[in-house]
């Protein structure tokens, strides 16, 4: 118990120092790198608290895929982060409101344990109907039948997101060079070919 105690307390430390190097990080590569580091460590997290499968999930989809898929973007993309630096006053009274908003509702959740603390006995409770399967197939079971029309608008979601990235890193460039097949395939012999007649040591 104890060394779980341990556990949990180094990686909750690592991952708030490294949320808050996100946000604050300059270079956005770092940001990425960083982010890599929030998800895994609330992957020991979710170990820790006995959901392997979600843990696994994190790491597999969201470090595999979905961070080297930023750090890639951000790599690709032509993007002055120097003028969008510019204009940060400007949007801090959204963000200053978004986060109060943010705030409210977690004192809301925090003086609901404090107020009726049944609460979260009554949300902890197993199901009796998946008590006897694994973690994995009862997640499986919850969510491709209960939530499976909300599964599908998310993955409608990331798809669009991938297209988008596709379509952004694929814009047109001016004085950029690119392979055409279609025209070298189209081309004709008297195009690209010249037959001359070079005299005895004329030279061409």
């Amino acid at each position: 118990m104890l060394l779980t105690g341990i556990a949990f307390y180094i990686f909750a430390a690592v991952l708030v120092a490294a949320a808050v190097m996100v946000i604050s990080a300059k270079n956005p590569v770092h940001s990425v790198l960083y982010l890599i580091v929030c998800f895994f460590n609330a992957a020991g997290l979710f170990v820790l608290m006995g959901a392997e499968f979600v843990a696994m999930i994190l790491v597999i989809v969201y470090v595999g895929a979905v961070a080297v898929l930023f750090l890639f973007v951000v790599m690709m993309l032509d993007i002055n982060f120097q003028e969008l630096r510019q204009g940060f006053l400007q949007y801090l009274p959204i963000g200053g409101l978004i986060g109060l908003v943010l705030a409210i509702e977690l004192l809301l959740i925090v003086g609901t344990w404090v107020i009726a603390p049944e609460t979260s006995a009554v949300a902890a409770a197993p199901s009796p109907a998946i008590d006897a399967v694994t973690n994995t197939e009862a997640l499986g079971r919850i969510m491709y039948t209960q939530y499976v029309y909300a599964f599908q608008a998310s993955g409608l979601i990331l798809l669009v997101a991938m297209i988008g990235a596709i379509v952004l890193t694929l814009r047109s460039r001016e004085g950029v060079r690119k392979q055409s097949i279609t025209q070298q395939v189209q081309r004709k012999r008297e195009e690209v070919l010249a037959v001359r007649k070079v005299p005895t040591r004329g030279g061409v």
